[in-house]
């Protein structure tokens, strides 16, 4: 049984999150946990100094949100065919997104969260929305950003890169380790090298990442002296990359990648489901 938790805000954006949720695990046991989270969308002061239950704003939003979470339900319903490995609980809650997921993450166990890399009102020119940058850093789980329009076709080929100073575990890469052999795919381990030797701790993760993989096809690769970025993007040109995966390790490459001057980059163009695991720590 697998526990997925999708974020909705009934936009079209996590509706395609969710369409390739229900399709990447066709064939697995499921409970799918479609979560709204919501605000009244009025602030004034006397909203402020009172209640929202004062002037029933709460009720009002709370109503809207678990009339939108049935109408979700049918329309999962009405496009995919009944699964019976497959099982849809909602949940409306009066929160914002990012305290609401913690809120639902304690007393539910989630073994991955899927959702859209833009909000209803995301602009195209930005990498990934707010809520998603926030989901990356701060919830401790598993998170798979999916582009907007993304159609989804099986994830075959994986690219996974790495600067190999993650001292690696099986519960750690277990969502990705799952989805590799469920789909028979490949993982493309991408080391970008800085023109020097692995280091011995290195070397040691590198065996342990392939031992990790044994029950799928793992190849390693290694380029020289090439930006990461554009290691990323010279590779899912060259092979059909499907779905991209990093560890968020703090002070790590994928720190310096996304969580710097490059979060908003427009130079990145991800054009796949992006996977980012949480560190152990």
């Amino acid at each position: 049984m697998k526990y997925i938790l999708l974020p909705t805000d009934f936009s079209d954006n996590s509706w395609n999150a969710i369409k390739y949720a229900i399709q990447l695990f066709k064939k697995e046991t499921c409970t799918f946990h479609l979560l709204n989270t919501y605000t009244p969308v009025i602030y004034n002061v006397e909203y402020v100094l009172g209640s929202p239950a004062q002037f029933g704003l709460e009720d009002i939003a709370r109503n809207t949100s678990q009339v939108n979470l049935s109408k979700l339900v049918n329309r999962i319903s009405n496009e995919f065919q009944d699964n019976s490995r497959h099982t849809f609980e909602t949940y409306s809650r009066f929160n914002t997104l990012i305290p609401g997921i913690n809120v639902f993450m304690e007393k539910h166990p989630i073994d991955l969260i899927v959702m859209g890399t833009q909000g209803a009102t995301g602009a195209k020119e930005i990498l990934f929305g707010s809520n998603t940058v926030h989901v990356f850093k701060d919830i401790k789980c598993p998170t798979l950003a999916i582009p907007s329009d993304f159609e989804y076709e099986t994830p075959h080929e994986l690219l996974f890169p790495t600067d190999l100073e993650v001292d690696y575990n099986h519960s750690q890469l277990k969502i990705l380790i799952d989805i590799a052999i469920a789909n028979h795919s490949r993982l493309n381990a991408l080391h970008v090298s800085t023109g020097y030797e692995l280091t011995e701790v290195q070397h040691k993760n590198k065996l342990e990442l392939e031992h990790l993989f044994t029950k799928t096809a793992f190849i390693y690769h290694e380029v020289r002296s090439m930006n990461i970025i554009e290691a990323i993007g010279a590779f899912q040109i060259k092979h059909k990359i499907n779905l991209l995966a990093m560890i968020n390790n703090k002070h790590s490459m994928f720190e310096n990648l996304f969580f710097r001057s490059t979060i908003n980059s427009i130079g990145f163009h991800l054009t796949v489901p992006f996977l980012v695991l949480p560190s152990k720590a």
